[in-house]
């Protein structure tokens, strides 16, 4: 089953600093809900596991990532990724992201991604995939605002508070900027159950609109 998923989310925090994550597995994966690090096999390959749960049922992928395309000056990039289930399913993929800077200090990201999954996830239909993939990605961004915009605030207060100071062009790609620090996110398991009754839920919202709109014409 071929599955085209399109996103795009806003952070409060410079391009610069926003592009580093994206490029460290080990800031992005603590973010990703279900998601582990297993290996960096080198700055653009990296080894990982996804565990999903769907009511009793456990399905873990373990994959592969690697970056084929990093473009600094563009900000974008493009990977494939490809997994294999312990029962027998695969999920095989790519991804483009592209950054922008937006008004305010905002610094948009823009995602496309196709995958073909196969195996017993396929059951629950395209559209329910779809719906889940986005509520994942929604709990994605909550965790990439929560550790990258507190971290921008912080060199923001630095550096009004000391104007010639080293912090001040900490974000700038001329200078190599020290480590990220880790983003401190709960490592669990994806429950797909409440997520889902999230998906239906917002289905009927639609729907409701949809016939209130017909209704008001």
């Amino acid at each position: 089953m071929a599955i085209d998923i399109t996103e795009t989310f806003q952070v409060r925090a410079p391009i610069e600093l926003v592009w580093r994550f994206l490029l460290d597995p080990r800031q992005v994966a603590p973010c990703m809900p279900g998601a582990e690090l297993d290996e960096i096999v080198d700055e653009r390959t990296f080894h990982g596991t996804v565990k999903i749960k769907v009511g009793a049922i456990t399905a873990r992928y373990k994959g592969r990532v690697h970056l084929t395309t990093v473009d600094e000056v563009g900000r974008r990039v493009e990977m494939a990724a490809e997994g294999r289930e312990t029962g027998g399913g695969t999920a095989k993929g790519s991804m483009v992201a592209e950054m922008r800077t937006l008004p305010d200090g905002l610094t948009e990201v823009a995602a496309t991604a196709s995958v073909d999954l196969t195996g017993k996830i396929v059951q629950v239909g395209r559209g329910m995939i779809q719906g889940v993939s986005h509520q994942l990605f929604l709990q994605f961004v909550a965790a990439v605002q929560g550790h990258l915009e507190p971290l921008a605030a912080a060199a923001a207060a630095q550096a009004a508070a000391d104007p010639g100071g080293a912090e001040a062009d900490a974000l700038t790609p001329e200078i190599l900027p020290p480590p990220l620090p880790r983003p401190q996110v709960e490592q669990r398991a994806i429950r797909i159950v409440p997520i889902v009754l999230g998906v239906i839920w917002a289905a009927i919202r639609r729907f409701v609109r949809r016939l209130l709109g017909r209704a008001g014409a």
